[in-house]
């Protein structure tokens, strides 16, 4: 930064689903603000800390140590009470009265969509950074917590298979994602899963039940009596895996335990990948504010950073591996290799 570049009031806040990696960006663009001179504010519970006006002033002690935790020193919330214009303005008019400059939301679409509305009031800048365990944001390779969730999961579901051995049981294991195949894709291939269920290869509940009931016979004969299991994304079947586990019983008499991960992919301390692309990630968001940027998303694509348009970065157009997808449908199917023999 040049000497006669003026100092800078920036906030920051976490908003919607916690993800590990979140405190590591807030001490990463906190850091690299002080390293300039500018003054940081933390505003608390996400979107709702600026309607209510709620912040703590971010120095070099509160930033220092916390690399290595879960959650967020900042707290989050949902807030849809921020749909309302009135409150969109009343958080500009905070924003104004304190003098921020520019403001950093750590968060996914729902996030970003709120910095969408607040651009309408606030005339700072505002800059992004994707902080979300679903991997849903365009834009970016990877959001800051999918590849702790990931392992998360995986750590889980490695657990489970010891059971399942035990039993030789059909396990269900339902995996967090919202809308989106891209955990339970990682995860199931990573866990060695049988099957995976996913929003890009679900057809409908009739046509599933009848080809997960068949893949289950064929994979019990290549293999015999063994353990099963089905990884599914969250918000695909309907009424949930209890009910998928009821349906294949009543279908073809096979009994499932279902097993949802739930909030357990939220937390814990983020793996090395997460601490280190938030940190990258939260420098050049501050590198960004001084460059002038406003409402653009800072991501990462082939170890590289980017900066994407917000308007871009909640497109829902981003796509799972289809690479991976192929491999977990065909070559690495077991029940694929029992139709290969019998030919």
């Amino acid at each position: 930064m040049s000497a006669n570049q003026p100092l800078k009031n920036i906030a920051i806040l976490t908003s919607g689903g916690d993800a590990p990696g979140m405190n590591a960006a807030i001490r990463s663009c906190t850091l690299a603000a002080l390293h300039y001179g500018h003054k940081v504010f933390g505003f608390l519970h996400g979107f709702k800390g600026l309607i209510n006006n709620e912040f703590i002033l971010l120095e070099e002690q509160k930033v220092r140590d916390i690399i290595h935790c879960g959650g967020t020193i900042l707290k989050s919330a949902r807030c849809p009470e921020f749909l309302d214009e009135n409150n969109q303005q009343l958080a500009a008019d905070h924003l104004d009265n304190l003098n921020i400059d520019a403001l950093i939301v750590i968060g996914g679409d729902g996030s970003f969509c709120g910095m969408l509305a607040l651009n309408k009031h606030y005339k700072g800048q505002l800059i992004a950074l994707p902080g979300t365990i679903d991997n849903d944001v365009d834009g970016t390779d990877h959001t800051i917590g999918f590849a702790t969730a990931v392992n998360t999961a995986i750590d889980a579901i490695d657990k489970i298979r010891d059971t399942a051995d035990a039993f030789e049981r059909v396990f269900v294991i339902e995996v967090m994602g919202r809308h989106s195949g891209f955990l339970a894709l990682n995860v199931g291939i990573a866990s060695g899963a049988e099957q995976v269920i996913t929003f890009e290869n679900f057809k409908n509940p009739g046509v599933e039940l009848q080809n997960i009931a068949e893949h289950i016979k064929l994979c019990k004969e290549k293999r015999g009596a063994s353990s099963y299991l089905i990884v599914a994304a969250e918000n695909l079947w309907p009424q949930g895996i209890d009910q998928l586990c009821n349906d294949l019983q009543n279908y073809a008499n096979i009994t499932c335990t279902p097993c949802i991960l739930g909030y357990i992919q939220r937390g814990g301390s983020p793996v090395p990948k997460d601490r280190i692309m938030a940190t990258k990630m939260g420098v050049a968001a501050i590198d960004a504010i001084i460059n002038g940027k406003t409402m653009v998303m800072i991501g990462e694509v082939s170890a590289t950073i980017v900066e994407v348009k917000i308007k871009y970065a909640v497109r829902h157009k981003k796509q799972v591996n289809g690479d991976l997808l192929m491999a977990q449908n065909s070559i690495l199917d077991i029940a694929e290799l029992a139709k290969i023999n019998k030919l």
